[in-house]
């Protein structure tokens, strides 16, 4: 399975305080021993010693859990300063605990801050994917799932909160151009967009999606080919790649190759991308102009070898092979119901209607089942509250594993039509963040 490019909502651990286990440790090196009163002079002495070449060492470091077994087994001070040490003992416990508090107080304000960046975009729950290695001997597919790449902007993403970037990419020949793909896309689409702001912001008006998504695809074709000059072997690879930024007001998609995005909308099917095969007249006119030949080996190909006319990578078949994606902008309306991205594996075998229609089921069953547990803990609470039976408040479910339940559906059908390509699938609901 291809790996999952998504940052998780987790509270980071607290760093270990230093200072804190310092004093801890110089507490109980200074303390004195209660049996020390039963052992010779001479023992002491050899003690003192020791407790002075200690001294000089560096403190070795404790973790939290030691430093509430040290405070507990800690001996008790001499009676002639016991007033004294307790009360700093006592101040300075008060300070350690007022830290905690600080440090606690942090923690939730970072965690806030995550949540609300999160909420700008859609909630990381909302999409599901699925990517199987199908009948082929190796995986070559690799998805790129980035919640709230870029952040809330009116020149950006027109108001509509944070943009995710949703990415499949559909390797050729091997999968190295695919895992750049899903390393170096988003970011170098994230670093075009800032600067298109900026200048928007100096000149006025708004990003210019397709030159953004040009020079994007263009900068990481320019670094597989430069990659290609240390690795002779990379020279043969390629991958197709379709992208999606998606937020509360509108959609852009970017597609290079024959991969596939396609939004559900009023019950009906949307492409948002159309496929670079060969054989598609302006495609065939495009490469044969720039000198290649369209062969018909099994398929259309370029000179028989590739069955796309686009790509990344691939650099031994430039320039009639090439990274220029085509980019769609649709508005978001009430009607969107999800948006569909996924590699030829699935559209080889199922039309753009078959999918969503398999799609809408699946989402349609989730809500059923999510309204059911709704009524059977309101239930459950009614009787807990009249003396009846205990209910349980975990059992409330806001579908939101449906998009994962529908690409596995998808997956599962394309390989029982035989699919023998990789699978790729990522499945967006749109439904729970319609357009404000």
């Amino acid at each position: 399975m291809a790996d999952e490019i998504c940052p998780n909502k987790c509270r980071p651990t607290r760093p270990v305080d230093r200072r804190r286990h310092n004093i801890i440790i110089q507490r109980l090196r200074t303390t004195n021993d209660p049996s020390s009163s039963l052992s010779s002079s001479s023992d002491c002495e050899d003690d003192d010693q020791q407790q002075q070449q200690q001294q000089l060492q560096p403190p070795p470091s404790v973790n939290v859990s030691d430093q509430k077994k040290i405070k507990m087994t800690k001996t008790p001070p001499d009676s002639s300063n016991s007033g004294r040490i307790s009360q700093e003992e006592e101040e300075e416990e008060e300070e350690e605990e007022e830290e905690l508090v600080d440090d606690d107080d942090d923690d939730e304000d970072d965690c806030d801050e995550e949540e609300e960046r999160l909420e700008e975009g859609l909630s990381a729950s909302n999409y599901g994917w699925v990517s199987l290695c199908g009948r082929r001997r190796a995986m070559e597919d690799a998805v790129a799932l980035v919640p709230s790449l870029l952040k809330c902007s009116s020149t950006t993403t027109g108001n509509g909160g944070g943009c995710d970037y949703y990415g499949v990419y559909d390797g050729h020949g091997g999968s190295a151009v695919a895992h750049a793909c899903r390393e170096r896309l988003h970011q170098v689409i994230k670093e075009e967009v800032e600067v298109e702001t900026m200048m928007r912001r100096i000149v006025g008006g708004v990003v210019d999606w397709e030159k953004v998504m040009e020079r994007g695809f263009g900068r990481v074709d320019e670094e597989v080919r430069e990659r290609g000059v240390e690795m002779e072997s990379i020279n043969s690879v390629g991958s197709t790649a379709v992208v999606a930024l998606v937020n509360r007001k509108r959609l852009v998609v970017a597609n290079c190759g024959d991969s596939r995005a396609v939004l559900s909308r009023g019950g009906a099917a949307l492409p948002l991308s159309h496929d670079h095969k060969p054989d598609r007249p302006d495609e065939m006119e495009r490469v044969e102009a720039a000198g290649g030949r369209v062969v018909d080996w099994y398929g259309c190909r370029i000179f028989g070898v590739l069955a796309t006319s686009r790509s990344i990578g691939d650099q031994y078949l430039k320039p009639y092979v090439i990274s220029v994606p085509e980019v769609i902008v649709k508005e978001r309306t009430e009607e969107d119901e999800f948006l569909i991205l996924a590699s030829d594996g699935l559209w080889d075998v199922m039309s753009n209607e078959v999918a969503c229609k398999m799609v809408r089921k699946c989402f349609e069953c989730a809500r059923l089942r999510d309204d059911e547990r709704r009524s059977s803990a309101k239930d459950d609470a009614a009787e807990s509250s009249s003396g009846g039976g205990g209910g349980c408040s975990c059992c409330s479910s806001s579908g939101e594993s449906a998009p994962a339940e529908a690409a596995a559906m998808l997956a599962e059908l394309a390989l029982a039509r035989g699919s023998k390509d990789n699978i790729t699938i990522v499945v967006v609901d749109l439904f729970i963040n319609k357009p404000s």
